[in-house]
């Protein structure tokens, strides 16, 4: 089962290096992005399982500007590739909740332990879950289904009323039948039912 990855590096020959170590070792390099414009457009249309993010990018959108877009629309797991280990963008990194930290000059051994956990976990998600990943939910669909919209889902699916989800998520009995009239919109159905059957895998 090979894992996709997508390397977002601004440095051309970094990157065709960790394109060269990630394939010998297996994995399916979908794409190699040196700015944000380009990274977003590959996340959006070459559905990437892992990203390879560094932080430092050009001074239109940093990779902490891409993780944050990453967490609010895809729930893709990355990890940051950087040069900077200072205490504020340390800080700032962890905020964004990544798999991993990998401060440049990388070793060899380095990138591939951190990936070989993260890519562990995603194979273990993809073959346990009876659902579609967020991910493969959104492959086909036009309008993405959001993070918070996917949890929803989840809940709607295990039976949950809306009353019970808004006091799960702590927001209002209003805002949970926004997310679901948004969710039947995305999904083109009419009715809480039809829910759990677009979650469950064929």
């Amino acid at each position: 089962m090979s894992i996709k990855i997508l390397i977002v590096e601004d440095e051309p020959l970094i990157c065709e290096d960790l394109a060269s170590i990630l394939t010998k070792e297996g994995y399916l390099v979908i794409g190699q992005a040196y700015d944000g414009i380009t990274a977003l457009d590959m996340i959006h249309n070459r559905k990437p399982e892992i990203v390879l993010l560094d932080i430092s990018l050009d001074h239109l959108m940093s990779g902490l500007d891409i993780a944050k877009i990453i967490n609010e629309k895809y729930g893709i797991p990355f990890i940051f590739i950087t040069s900077y280990s200072d205490k504020q963008t340390l800080d700032q990194a962890k905020n964004l909740l990544p798999e991993g930290y990998i401060v440049k000059p990388f070793k060899k051994k380095d990138i591939l332990a951190t990936l070989e956990i993260v890519a562990h976990r995603v194979k273990i998600q993809k073959q346990k879950s009876p659902y579609y990943s967020l991910d493969e939910l959104n492959q086909d669909l036009e309008d993405h289904i959001t993070p918070k919209e996917y949890e929803i889902m989840m809940d709607t699916a295990a039976g949950c009323s809306n009353e019970k989800i808004g006091e799960k998520h702590f927001i209002s009995l209003n805002t949970v039948k926004t997310h679901i009239k948004r969710i039947f919109s995305k999904l083109e159905i009419e009715s809480r039912s039809q829910i759990a059957g677009k979650m469950y895998r064929k």
